[in-house]
């Protein structure tokens, strides 16, 4: 049994705009229940939740993930950039080349995400947020798939990504250069212990794939947070 992705976590100034923004334009429901703070659900096959926590510090360059979400036609790519514009978002430069398909943009809060052109073979039996795309090492694209139990369902030139088996969007991973890591990132995933698991076994478990234990401050926690082997932080929570 291998850990379940839980939650994409967003640290934000203002959980609440961030996630109605999201809401919005996933068309996604936001959770009633408050006990994981500010939460919303898919309304597809993407198979986790979007929570977003408050975070005292401003975001200081570009994130580890971003999501990369798809389009069936030139229309559509500009209709779904329309949106995200109208919703808040804007567009930004991170050197992308201006004969690139791609459109780059931000969320209010400055997070990146690209909204890629139709006829892309790679995501082309993905849903709406074809891939959430990851700065890594070919390492941790393997620790991820012994991490979740998802297979890899690509490897080539260092460059790995992953997916449930259950369908949804692809994790990738862009292999080297690796972007320095600065501090905290403001991207991070919580997983939960298989049904009937336990958390100790878990991050023993995820110990012994290649994770550490971190301390980042967190205090007297239900969760443990702990790094990949490229030191992205993660939590494992515990069992409900």
């Amino acid at each position: 049994m291998t850990s379940q992705l839980h939650a994409l976590c967003f640290d934000a100034s203002d959980p609440l705009r961030l996630a109605r923004f999201w809401a919005d334009f996933l068309g996604w429901e936001m959770s009633d229940d408050f006990s994981e703070g500010i939460v919303i659900l898919p309304s597809d096959d993407t198979g986790f939740r979007m929570r977003f926590l408050p975070a005292q510090e401003q975001k200081t360059g570009q994130n580890q993930m971003h999501f990369d979400l798809t389009s069936t036609s030139l229309d559509d790519q500009q209709q779904t950039v329309a949106r995200a514009l109208a919703l808040g978002a804007r567009h930004i430069d991170i050197g992308q080349r201006p004969d690139e398909g791609h459109v780059v943009l931000a969320d209010p809060e400055g997070n990146e995400f690209c909204v890629i052109e139709p006829g892309n073979n790679f995501l082309a039996d993905c849903g709406f947020i074809g891939a959430l795309a990851c700065d890594g090492s070919q390492e941790v694209g393997y620790f991820w798939s012994q991490a979740l139990g998802w297979p890899l369902v690509w490897d080539q030139d260092q460059e790995t990504a992953i997916r449930s088996p259950h369908g949804g969007p692809k994790v990738t991973w862009g292999g080297p250069p690796l972007m320095p890591k600065t501090g905290k990132y403001r991207l991070h995933f919580d997983l939960a212990p298989p049904v009937g698991g336990d958390q100790q076994a878990e991050v023993d478990r995820l110990v012994s794939l290649g994770a550490t234990r971190i301390d980042i401050g967190q205090g007297d926690v239900p969760w443990v947070v702990m790094a990949d082997p490229d030191g992205h932080e993660f939590c494992v929570l515990r069992p409900r």
